[in-house]
């Protein structure tokens, strides 16, 4: 299907241009794009409309050619002003105000050009002529969606979530070059300082605060307002010391500067029902965060942030909220850990642009839209069927007598392997890469599969022939194919494969594992399944090594050739768990799953220290096991054969 896309975008400073260029990053591998409409032959346009003259042509061309609007807030209000008034147009811009608010504001509209008063911005919210036009609308909170009804909207409606990256923090980088330390707590407000960001009640709550907490700061991130100048209210408050103000801040810094707080306050009264794209990002970051309870906001879900009245009692419970998760660092912690985990199910931006395809599709066919609820995996994203378990002691006998060492030294992380992979049926198909068949008759005598094959590093177009017997007296045999997986084109067809494994042979690879992803992602079936294991240079372990002086790979050693003179392939490379997510994210492919764990379980008490350091530093404690254990869904094209963080 193909989109006609209306939006401003980078390098426009504008958040929805920003968030235009991240859904479409996604969109387009589920759909056929064309910005600006310039091609024709579109089934259906969409409009990202924001209340500012960036989106003037937008608006215009969803009057002119009806389509799928995207409502970021319940108001445009500012928008038909630069539209109208800008342009010298009154009659147009009384007659828009009378069109949405009747013949009250029609008279309202009369003094305003008489200059008599100001535009009703809050009254009027501008939205029944767009309205009228839309074939669909799509808004980020049901506040937006009940406006839009009470507007008198009654087409098809989608409430879709507003897209959460889930960047990485370099929390103690940025503290540095802030001047503070690693134990200061320090609290962050971000955005255009407008009133109605309540800038001046969180400085009244803050100077509280350094009574009880002197040694907290304060960093205010973002253009002032005129209306509110922070200079004389920060002398007024004595706060010169503990609060710095920065201006505009570039995509970089503006990251930095939250990536290195503690605590965020994205506070607003009133609210036309804006989602705030900082907030969602604080949350991919793993931030404790308080808002107002208000508009958007109050729909959060109370285990992911703190919420604050929009009454008498503001400014009292954002001073007893900030105590709260300054005094008690590990609450703070634990309410940003839940906040990441609830944007990556609900807010990742793969889910955001499939739920867009979803809607849209079904408002280009004339189909009704049936909304999936929080908990409810997207009709294209079926939940995956129940795990398959493999007891330990199964798997050793399979394993010949040479290798029943290895095999025992990493049962953990084998017996996982198979926990983690979708179970099979006679009509489905798996590959296992670098197939010793330790785990290979397992996933036809346990989990299914109907057909397996496997394959091995060797000279390309040859085929060898496996059969191995447990001593249980149980027979599996296997075609192994030999191929050079970072080189060689895999001897499949496409779309022939239901699920792959490729489990510790990431690590080996010396030049090009792209090439490997690629291929994988190309013998894949759609919505295919690819299992993928590989150690974790990122580990508790290899933190400790580190910094007693030693080299943290897992494997970093030689390997001393056999009289033969032949080796196997040492590690080359190894991998952190987030260098994973991007490597199945640039390949095509949803993370399903995304968590580590050892090799073999056992206790670590000499690592506790490592996990003490990395909480005084606030540094994450996640993804510390040995292994890194991933599943990832075929969900769209390959996005980058040569992303910059692997490729020099």
């Amino acid at each position: 299907m193909k989109v006609a896309y209306y939006s401003p975008m980078p390098p426009a400073r504008s958040g929805i241009a920003d968030y235009s260029a991240m859904l479409l990053e996604e969109l387009r591998g589920l759909v056929e794009v064309d910005l600006g409409g310039r091609s024709g032959g579109a089934a259906v346009a969409l409009y990202q409309l924001g209340n500012n003259a960036d989106h003037m042509e937008a608006y215009e061309m969803a009057l002119r050619e009806p389509g799928v609007v995207v409502l970021h807030e319940a108001n445009l209000h500012h928008l038909i002003t630069d539209l109208t008034i800008r342009r010298g147009d009154w009659d147009a811009y009384v007659e828009a105000c009378a069109h949405d608010g009747g013949e009250a504001a029609r008279v309202y509209a009369g003094r305003v050009r008489a200059l008599d008063v100001g535009p009703d911005y809050e009254g009027v919210p501008m939205l029944r002529r767009v309205l009228e036009r839309a074939r669909g609308v799509i808004v980020h909170s049901r506040y937006v969606g009940a406006r839009c009804r009470e507007a008198g909207y009654t087409g098809p409606l989608a409430v879709i979530p507003h897209g959460a990256a889930m960047p990485p923090v370099d929390r103690m980088n940025w503290r540095a070059k802030l001047g503070v330390n690693e134990s200061d707590p320090l609290v962050g407000v971000f955005g255009y300082m407008k009133p109605y960001k309540r800038v001046s009640q969180s400085l009244r709550a803050f100077a509280r605060l350094l009574r009880m907490a002197p040694e907290a700061k304060m960093i205010l991130v973002g253009e002032e307002h005129p209306e509110s100048p922070l200079a004389p209210q920060i002398r007024a408050l004595g706060l010169q010391a503990a609060v710095r103000r920065f201006g505009f801040a570039t995509e970089m810094e503006f990251s930095g500067y939250l990536s290195a707080c503690d605590v965020i306050l994205n506070l607003r009264y009133p609210t036309v029902g804006e989602t705030s794209g900082t907030l969602l990002r604080a949350f991919g970051m793993g931030k404790a965060a308080v808002v107002s309870d208000v508009g958007s906001f109050a729909e959060f879900p109370g285990s992911v942030c703190l919420k604050v009245p929009v009454d008498a009692t503001e400014e009292d419970t954002i001073y007893e909220l900030l105590n709260l998760l300054v005094s008690r660092p590990a609450l703070a912690h634990a309410l940003g850990a839940r906040a990441r985990e609830w944007v990556e199910r609900e807010c990742s931006w793969p889910r955001v642009a499939r739920l867009y395809a979803e809607f849209l599709e079904a408002v280009a066919a004339g189909r009704e839209w049936r909304e999936p609820s929080e908990t409810e995996q997207p009709p294209t994203a079926p939940s995956s069927p129940p795990a398959v378990q493999v007891e330990g002691e199964y798997l050793l006998g399979w394993a010949e007598p040479s290798a029943r060492e290895y095999v025992d030294t990493h049962l953990t992380r084998l017996t996982k392997t198979l926990e983690l992979t979708p179970p099979g049926g006679p009509e489905k198909s798996i590959l296992e890469m670098g197939a010793y068949l330790q785990i290979t008759p397992s996933l036809k005598t346990k989990l299914g599969y109907g057909g397996v094959r496997g394959c091995y590093f060797g000279p390309a177009g040859r085929v060898e022939h496996r059969e191995v017997v447990s001593t249980g007296g149980e027979v599996f045999t296997c075609e192994v194919d030999l191929f050079d997986a970072e080189r060689d084109r895999f001897p499949y067809g496409g779309e022939s494969f239901d699920t792959v494994l490729c489990c510790e042979l990431l690590e080996h690879l010396t030049a090009d594992p792209m090439h490997m992803m690629s291929e994988i992602h190309r013998v894949l079936k759609p919505g295919g399944h690819l299992v993928l294991t590989t150690p974790n240079i990122g580990s508790l372990r290899a933190i400790a090594a580190l910094l007693a002086g030693y080299h943290p790979g897992f494997f970093p050693a030689y390997i001393k050739p056999s009289e033969d003179g032949a080796s196997d392939a040492r590690h080359n490379r190894e991998y952190t768990a987030r260098e994973v997510y991007l490597l199945l994210h640039g390949s095509g492919f949803e993370i399903i799953r995304l968590e580590t764990g050892e090799f073999k379980s056992e206790p670590r008490p000499e690592h506790v220290w490592v996990e003490h350091m990395l909480s005084r530093y606030g540094m994450p404690g996640e993804l510390r096991g040995d292994g890194v254990y991933a599943v990832g869904r075929k969900t769209g094209p390959v996005r980058e054969r040569w992303p910059q963080w692997l490729y020099s």
